[in-house]
Order: C-alpha cells, then structure tokens, then sequence
C-alpha cells in the first residue's frame, strides 16, 4: 500500500492509499469519490506523461509521500429536490383523478345497472362532454320541452360530478329526472325498482341529448349527437322479375344484433335483424338473396 498527496485545483488532498495490486483506474475511482472529478475526465501528471487506467505501477515509478497533480472538472453537485414526494393517497380527490386518469364509478341505487352501463359509456366520449358544458351557457333551445332540458342538465352535472371525484357517485338527481321523463323506468314489482334494458335507456337518453344540442337558430341546424352516433343505414330492394327498385334511408343511433346458436360472428347477427326486418316473412333463400343486392351502409 502506497501513501500520496494529490494537488487537484486548490485543493491538495493527503494521505491517499494507492493499492498496488489493483489497476490505476480504481485509484481514479478513489479520486472520483474524494473529488466528484468522473474517472473519464482525471488526468493524472505522473513522471513520463499521464497515468493509463490499465499502467503497470511497478513501471511508473511512484515513491511514499509523492505529489501528484490532477485536472478534470468535476459533475455538477445534484441538488435536492425543493419538496419532497408526495403520494397519490395524500393529493387532493380532484388530483387524484387527473393523475390515474380516469373518473369514479357509481352507485347502483337498486337495478338501475342498465342506466349506470349507459350513463358511463357516454360518458368516455370527450366531444359529447365539451358540448353538454356549452350547453349551460347556451341555454335552452326554445324547442325543446322542460323534462328534456331538466334531464340534459342532469346528464351534464353527474358527468361533472364523475370528472371530480374519485369515490363511487350516487347518480339520485339524474335518476329521478330519468324517471320523470321517462316513467317506464320508474316501474315498481313488490315495492322494488324493476330492472330495465339499457338499448332502450341509451336510445332515449341520446334522443334527448340530440333535442337539446341542437344549435338554435342556426341555419345548418348541427345535431351534435347525430354526428357523434348516428348510424345512417341506406337499403335497396330490387325485384328481379319487374326490374323495379326502391330504396330507402334511415338514421339510427345503435344497431341491433340477433343472437341465436346459428350466429357465430358480429357481422351475421347484424345482418339477420337487418334484412329480417325489411322482409319479416322472408324465407332463408329469400334472405340470402336480399343480402346480394341490399348492401349495409354504415
């Protein structure tokens, strides 16, 4: 073990160990540790020239109590962040929501399942949201009767309410004005709520919606929620004996699969209820050549 000052800058450091038996590079490392000076930037003056990681000490030709000198600049000092970490649990509920990026659940106030499915699927749509938030500062479209609106601005608070909170949301003000409009949802079996179909809670709902957005007064008459879901289905019947056609257009806001054990794919439940409700009585021949020349537009 070999014992040597290094002058490095103003500084002069004494009594440094130099083990021998390991490579010049861990004596830099050593350096690096005293000075902050990274082992890639050290140059060490040793007698001959600059000190190699890999010399052989034995061929430098140190002596005990030696100076030698280094240059380098060494690694800016990190500093210690101004605040300290904060975890999710200790951020505000509405920080919360922002940084898991996504919204609260709700509360199922007794079958209302369907409703909550609906109420949450429309509310992942970002363009649907901006334009109930517009919709507070329009107000009411003269054409549209006080159930409509009451519910659209229901719709537009609980969505609000599921932006800000990160706890499970009691939806009862929408539910009530759902119910109000609605009073089919409202039916009762031994004292209990019943349960209900959600294609027909998001039909209803969407056709409120689409009442409400309109844009008054405006001459292109834009129908937000049409642009958004609306699914235009054209169809075409053609009689192959007389050669005649007719063909007829219709705006729909869901479409409807049939499932049955012969349907194995989207595409063919789809289908059924399509060209079964154009030709009811159809037989499966007939159907199939219907689907021939009465292309689905979507």
């Amino acid at each position: 073990m070999l014992t040597v000052s290094v002058k490095w800058q103003k500084e002069l450091l004494k009594a440094v160990e130099i083990d021998t038996s390991q490579p010049p590079y861990v004596f830099k490392c050593q350096l690096y540790d005293l000075t902050g000076v990274p082992p890639e930037r050290q140059k060490i003056m040793v007698k001959g020239g600059l000190l190699k990681d890999d010399a052989d000490w034995s061929t430098v030709g140190l002596k005990p109590g030696q100076k030698l000198m280094m240059m380098g600049t060494a690694d800016e000092v990190v500093k210690a962040p101004e605040k300290g970490p904060v975890f999710m649990e200790d951020l505000p509920e509405e920080e919360q929501v922002v940084s898991l990026g996504h919204s609260a659940g709700l509360f199922n106030l007794g079958n209302t399942c369907y409703m909550n499915s609906t109420v949450q699927c429309l509310h992942s749509v970002p363009e649907l949201k901006s334009a109930l938030v517009e919709y507070s500062h329009s107000g009411r479209n003269n054409d549209v009767d006080q159930t409509s609106h009451m519910l659209t601005v229901a719709t537009r608070d609980l969505f609000g309410e599921l932006d800000k909170s990160v706890k499970p949301v009691a939806p009862m003000q929408f539910w009530m004005v759902l119910r109000k409009k609605y009073p089919q949802f409202g039916q009762l079996h031994n004292g209990v709520f019943m349960q209900q179909d959600a294609e027909e809670c998001w039909t209803q709902l969407l056709y409120t919606l689409s009442q409400s957005l309109r844009s008054p007064g405006s001459s292109e008459n834009i129908d937000t929620v049409k642009d958004l879901f609306g699914i235009e289905l054209a169809s075409r019947i053609h009689c192959q004996e007389s050669g005649e056609e007719s063909s007829e257009t219709e705006s729909v806001y869901s479409l409807k699969c049939h499932i049955s054990q012969e349907v194995n794919h989207l595409h063919e439940g789809l289908k059924h209820v399509v060209l079964s409700t154009l030709w009811p009585n159809g037989n499966d021949k007939s159907l199939g050549q219907l689907s021939c020349s009465m292309p689905l537009v979507l």
